[in-house]
């Protein structure tokens, strides 16, 4: 028997993701992020594997990693455009939540959906703040695909990847809407 959820429904169809750059503080407490981490979590994991795990960057943890992108981007000779770009979601930020990816060896969950996994986990993210009433987005950017970057900004080891960089906060102003796909001209339907 369907048991419709109309207020979560509607949620999932006018979600709207906030920009970074207009997040500002207050951010949640460690507790209420407990609480979104904690939504987050409950993602399709096949094999119960958690093939993730979470950095909560906050404070002068911005700046240092701010700082430690922009010295990444000049030793790779990054255009000044692209440092600031690498640095600004730090320079801006308040309150981050790095999803890190790491892979488990098994011989029944292929890599690939244990990467699905971690993103799940960032859209789960996302929609748990926005759901709570904060704004949030998910960003990555080419320090997050530099290996130097990682590890030195998160210590994270050769084999973890950053699936996102979730930024929750209070919502400084609102978005304009955007053009959505269309989802018609999308789907295929399939029927023998």
């Amino acid at each position: 028997m369907l048991q419709p959820n109309p207020a979560a429904l509607d949620f999932l169809l006018t979600r709207r993701s906030r920009p970074a750059k207009t997040l500002i503080a207050p951010v949640p407490s460690h507790d209420e992020l407990m609480v979104l981490l904690t939504a987050a979590g409950r993602v399709p994991d096949h094999g119960k594997l958690e093939p993730w795990r979470f950095i909560v960057i906050e404070g002068a943890a911005m700046a240092r990693i701010a700082d430690i992108a922009a010295a990444r981007g000049a030793e790779l000779g990054k255009s000044d455009e692209d440092i600031a770009k690498g640095r600004g979601q730090y320079d801006q930020g308040h309150l981050a939540v790095v999803v890190v990816e790491k892979p488990v060896a098994s011989e029944k969950i292929p890599p690939l959906e244990q990467t699905y996994s971690a993103g799940a986990v960032c859209l789960s993210l996302v929609n748990a703040a926005l759901a709570s009433g904060w704004g949030a987005c998910w960003l990555t950017g080419w320090p997050s695909h530099d290996a130097a970057f990682r590890e030195r900004a998160f210590g994270l080891a050769a084999d973890e990847r950053i699936a996102g960089i979730v930024h929750i906060g209070t919502e400084g102003s609102a978005p304009p809407e955007r053009p959505r796909p269309d989802i018609a001209a999308l789907t295929t339907w399939v029927s023998e």
